[in-house]
């Protein structure tokens, strides 16, 4: 069997479908992972899938692995990432795997997985190669049972109870032809929004486009349907629906670094000096309101199982990243739902006097880039950037704040940058922020010369 090491990544396990989760490698998987929930004491999870092509091919044979290991399993259906973990509080299980690979392309496909409440840690993922590169897996003469449950009406019950609009909200709704479009209409409307829909129908194909909300270009219909309609706002789903992106009654991008500034001003309202979470890429911008309203800032690594653990250590009301995932812990459970989120932004907006844009108009004009992937050699990436850290931090003067949290975050006095390794793809994320057009370009030129004493394979465009 080819094991493809890559697979197993810090948050996650994913790769090509037909290529590194092919029947014997996602039967291995399925026998590791139960072999590890015994361990644990797990004795039923619930399961679910996104409608991606290879999603029902890799459930039947996950779940064939899984119940020889003595594991039950509450098969769920086609989901979103969100009801997955929905289900490790109104169910009685003890944990949880979700078969996506969110929003890359549709190609490939993953596990999201969780032990109680909690996602799996890097160290737990290295742990699921390691069981199958040993085969060490534990089987259990009683096979365990595979019963179907539909959880979408306890789901929806559960959002609403927390959601209370103060007027009518007229929303867009891109659903990205995914799980999501299932039920989305329905609880918005159910919430006290007008929803005006696109592609509901889902299709693991993705036939209009690529389901990453955090792409502007893949907003561009929604953009012109909020104008058409005149309409408050958009959203839009990546494919597993546990990220957000959003435009304005302008169908102007916005940002989910901002997304998550609006809706920080609102929980620290309600919560007077709570700490409130950031990743890496966030605008500084972002930090500054957060201590101007009140808060406490907090800047961590990039990543939906980092933040999470982070949002319960810090006991954090609210937590988001630049790619739209955004966790609530005040009046939710702490975990990432795009929908969920929709609806308190929408709650935001229909309490404040005015358009969606005039919330953001008091915050500084800064110039920025969109998160930049840069395709880079998988073996090498985290080398690189513990080799650039290195040349930073021994080139740097006084004028320049390091900050590395997560890969390497370059602080100037006008600006910053970001350099780090996926944690999805073999590629390197950038971003650049700056107070005007010249401060930017000359951090983006600073940096691609920085770049440049280490590697010639990075051209910054």
């Amino acid at each position: 069997m080819n094991l493809n090491s890559s697979i197993f990544r810090e948050y996650d396990i994913r790769g090509i479908a037909d290529l590194d989760l092919k029947e014997e490698v996602v039967s291995d998987i399925g026998l590791a992972m139960g072999t590890m929930f015994k361990e644990k004491g797990v004795k039923t999870i619930s399961l679910g899938r996104d409608c991606r092509i290879s999603s029902d091919r890799i459930f039947n044979t996950l779940s064939s692995s899984l119940i020889k290991t003595g594991i039950n399993i509450i098969d769920l259906g086609m989901i979103t990432t969100p009801v997955l973990y929905f289900s490790l509080y109104g169910l009685d299980v003890d944990g949880g795997i979700m078969i996506t690979a969110s929003h890359n392309p549709s190609d490939y496909n993953g596990f999201k997985a969780a032990i109680g409440k909690n996602v799996l840690s890097a160290k737990q993922i290295q742990d699921i190669e390691k069981i199958i590169k040993n085969k060490i897996f534990s089987y259990d003469k009683k096979k365990g049972f595979i019963k179907q449950l539909n959880l979408i009406d306890d789901y929806k019950n559960d959002i609403l109870k927390s959601i209370a609009l103060n007027k009518k909200v007229k929303v867009g709704v891109d659903c990205a032809n995914t799980p999501i479009g299932v039920f989305a209409k329905d609880i918005m409307s159910s919430a006290g929004c007008e929803v005006y829909e696109l592609f509901p129908e889902p299709d693991g194909t993705f036939p209009n486009h690529h389901p990453d909300p955090s792409v502007e270009e893949n907003l561009k219909d929604l953009s012109f349907l909020v104008k058409e309609k005149n309409l408050d706002f958009g959203v839009s789903f990546d494919g597993d629906a546990d990220r957000i992106g959003v435009v304005d009654e302008k169908g102007n991008f916005i940002y989910s670094d901002m997304v998550l500034l609006l809706l920080a001003r609102s929980v620290l309202a309600s919560n007077p000096g709570a700490k409130i979470i950031g990743e890496v890429k966030c605008s500084k911008n972002l930090f500054e309101d957060i201590t101007r309203n009140g808060g406490v800032p907090i800047m961590w690594r990039t990543g939906h199982s980092n933040i999470k653990r982070k949002v319960k250590e810090e006991l954090a009301p609210l937590a988001g990243e630049l790619s739209g995932h955004i966790f609530f812990a005040d009046k939710h459970h702490g975990f990432d739902d795009a929908l969920y989120a929709a609806l308190r932004l929408a709650e935001v907006l229909s309490f404040h006097q005015g358009s969606f844009s005039s919330m953001l108009k008091n915050i500084p004009e800064m110039h920025s880039t969109p998160e930049m992937r840069i395709d880079f050699p998988e073996e090498e990436k985290f080398e690189f950037i513990k080799k650039f850290s290195k040349s930073m931090h021994d080139t740097s003067d006084s004028t320049v704040n390091l900050v590395t949290v997560d890969g390497i975050r370059i602080e100037t006095k006008n600006g910053w940058a970001l350099v780090r390794a996926s944690n999805t793809q073999p590629a390197l994320t950038i971003r650049f922020e700056a107070d005007s057009k010249q401060s930017l370009n000359k951090l983006i030129n600073f940096v691609q010369d920085e770049i440049n004493k280490v590697t010639d394979k990075i051209c910054i465009s």
